[in-house]
């Protein structure tokens, strides 16, 4: 049966975090509150997400960022730029987070949910193909096309409704004419790029 609208999480989001970092767990904490306080969104079904996997941001970052994401964690944390973030489970959060993003793009491939709400940290869009920043370290949306596209998708339209350009997105579809990205955000707040 096909339900509507899907939700899914990866809860060990909260070992990604920073003190006193603005992307923090309290995001998602806030976000699962409200669906709670909600009937009909509580209500909504929970897709199960799988074992993050290594293969899975190869899909769409070059075999460096994943090494450099993997090797910080490894060491115990760090930072990428003055804004991203590593400690030593982000590297098995990000996957588990980009693991739930393929679930999803899963779950409607195969006729599951007709939408799908990954509830995910970290986040993704300013992810490159070869580095991390603005708080992400892999592309989860991108991620979540590639997968779309191997089950068959023919041709994806990207709709980024962020306050800020997600410059990673847009780079790692760049010059892929079967997807079409667009952004909706505030120019020139971070990163500086996605001007009209």
């Amino acid at each position: 049966m096909t339900v509507p609208l899907a939700l899914i999480r990866n809860d060990d989001q909260s070992e990604h975090a920073s003190p006193g970092h603005p992307e923090r767990p309290d995001r998602v904490l806030a976000i699962l509150a409200g669906i709670a306080a909600d009937p009909v969104l509580a209500a909504l079904p929970w897709l199960e997400p799988p074992a993050g996997r290594r293969q899975l941001p190869l899909l769409v970052h070059s075999e460096d960022e994943v090494r450099r994401v993997e090797g910080l964690a490894v060491k115990g944390g760090g930072w990428f730029d003055p804004d991203t973030y590593c400690t030593e489970h982000s590297y098995s959060v990000a996957l588990n987070a980009a693991a739930c993003a393929a679930r999803a793009s899963r779950g409607l491939m195969e006729g599951e949910a007709r939408a799908a709400f990954a509830l995910v940290r970290p986040p993704g869009h300013h992810a490159t193909p070869k580095l991390p920043m603005g708080f992400c370290l892999f592309n989860n949306a991108a991620i979540a096309v590639a997968v779309a596209r191997d089950a068959g998708a023919a041709r994806i339209a990207i709709i980024d409704i962020d306050v800020h350009h997600g410059n990673g997105t847009q780079d790692i579809f760049y010059a892929d004419p079967a997807v079409l990205y667009t952004s909706l955000h505030q120019s020139p707040w971070y990163p500086g790029t996605g001007r009209e």
